[in-house]
């Protein structure tokens, strides 16, 4: 609704209609608008509050992009007059630098004063930038070889055709890339790239793009060869597992698969190591998978309960961490099932730790662990004799006593962190590395098969990688990155890597 200023109504009837009108309209719309706004603190408060556990986080931005289209709509329908300043740059980011500019000036038709007739001259101008948007485009790049030919001897010279990725594919390298990040990171199955493609008028089945990614992932298994050796020779790492469904076509089915992920993540002592991601497929979850996956790693590993990395344990140059978190979640469960105070006072302990480590997050290992001594470790002492009185006093069977015997259980690996500052408080870290795939696990429904899930790590391992390296570029400015999700590496029949494209 808009109204222009120079033509209002003279008559005075017409005026206060017209006032009264506005004013409803306007109160309609901040009544409005205050709902939304205390739907959207309630889904915060799900978020950072007690009931954070029960709103993923996915979830969460999916109501908000809904509740902020609502807010525009009401904020776009307020009355206002057409000369009115709407833009709020103040508040918003400046575009980046990088972006190409298209300059469009707009000037007046007449340089003479409507006024007095006098010449107008320049005292400034006014400046405003727009984001467009280009839509993708298919383009085909001929190649011409010609041919010569000796009038003496007759002999015919040609320069050697290029090389492609796909043996006698169509797709270029850029393609082939952008194939493979739209399904393993922005989770769009192939069919559904087939349907954008036809839209471009270029008939692309499926089965020819899953051609594709098989011949990409065979181009790609020495880069990530490469990837697991440098992150499997880091001294911390997290691990951790999660389920992949895989068609079982013998038995009309799925069977369940498994994505072992180990992720690299020292920002939050300063460490040397970028970060990294390493997904490994594996058709069951039998001990011996991180047992073998880890069999040169030395050094500092944050697991879950897992039994299974109980025998890494074994290992004189491997230290397990536990998980601070797993331990919350099971206080959580029971104060959400049955309200039980003892398990809510577990939960405002456990707090006090996180509010520490929030506090020395960035820190060097020497502050960190310094901190942690003088304020973390009386939280603990006093935490594990409340456990020890509170067990015998609470049902053995309960799961209360269930979450207190898990947290005692561990309680060595809980406490890693009072003696070394590069330690993490939890797993939250290869948690994140798992988040993509549960998404792409909603869209792809299942692997193919058991080499579907091994392309599925692979792909996953280099794409996470990259895409923490991109943030991070300024960091890793001198190390081999892989901008824009990442680039096919120039690599040799012999499969050695020989530089990246």
């Amino acid at each position: 609704m808009q109204l222009d200023l120079d033509n209002l109504p003279t008559e005075t009837a017409l005026l206060h209609r017209l006032v009264r009108d506005i004013v409803g309209t306007i109160e309609h719309r901040e009544t409005e608008i205050e709902r939304l706004k205390s739907i959207i603190k309630q889904l915060q408060r799900m978020q950072f509050g007690r009931r954070s556990e029960r709103l993923d986080p996915d979830q969460l931005a999916l109501g908000l992009e809904d509740l902020d289209g609502d807010l525009a709509r009401e904020e776009e329908s307020r009355p206002r007059a057409e000369n009115q300043q709407t833009e709020r740059s103040s508040h918003r980011k400046p575009l980046p630098e990088h972006l190409p500019r298209e300059d469009v000036r707009l000037d007046i038709d007449n340089m003479t004063c409507g006024c007095c007739g006098g010449a107008l001259h320049v005292i400034g101008e006014s400046m405003s930038e727009m984001l467009d948007w280009i839509p993708a485009q298919l383009r085909v790049i001929r190649t011409t070889r010609p041919k010569y030919a000796c009038r003496s001897c007759e002999t015919v010279v040609q320069a050697p055709a290029p090389e492609r990725v796909i043996a006698g594919g169509l797709a270029t390298p850029a393609l082939l890339a952008h194939v493979l990040v739209s399904k393993y990171c922005d989770h769009t199955p192939l069919y559904r790239q087939s349907q954008i493609f036809a839209r471009h008028g270029v008939d692309l089945p499926r089965s020819t793009l899953a051609g594709w990614v098989g011949g990409a992932c065979w181009w790609l298994g020495a880069l990530h060869d490469r990837l697991c050796k440098n992150v499997f020779a880091s001294d911390h790492l997290f691990a951790d597992d999660t389920p992949v469904p895989v068609l079982d076509p013998g038995r009309g089915r799925t069977k369940t698969g498994r994505l072992w992920v180990y992720a690299r993540e020292q920002r939050p002592w300063g460490g040397p190591e970028p970060p990294a991601a390493v997904y490994l497929f594996a058709p069951d979850r039998k001990a011996e998978r991180p047992v073998s996956h880890l069999a040169n790693f030395k050094g500092v590993l944050h697991v879950d309960g897992y039994a299974g990395f109980e025998q890494l344990g074994e290992k004189k140059d491997v230290v397990l961490a536990a998980c601070w978190s797993h331990s919350r979640r099971k206080f959580y469960e029971v104060v959400e099932a049955t309200g039980s105070p003892v398990a809510a006072e577990a939960l405002r302990r456990i707090a006090e730790l996180y509010a520490i480590e929030s506090d020395v997050r960035g820190q060097s290992p020497a502050h960190r662990l310094a901190a942690r001594r003088n304020r973390s470790k009386p939280i603990i002492d006093a935490m594990r004799l409340w456990f020890e009185a509170q067990l015998p006093l609470v049902p053995g069977r309960s799961a209360l006593a269930e979450a207190m015997r898990y947290a005692l259980s561990r309680w060595e690996g809980l406490t890693r962190l009072l003696h070394d500052g590069r330690i993490e408080l939890d797993t939250n870290p290869v948690e994140r590395a798992i988040r993509p795939v549960a998404l792409g696990r909603k869209n792809h429904l299942f692997a193919g098969s058991d080499g579907g899930g091994h392309r599925w790590a692979l792909l996953c391992s280099l794409i996470e990688t990259a895409l923490c390296r991109e943030r991070h570029r300024a960091v890793y400015a001198a190390r081999r990155t892989m901008p824009n999700g990442f680039v096919f590496p120039r690599i040799r029949r012999d499969r050695h890597v020989i530089g990246s494209a």
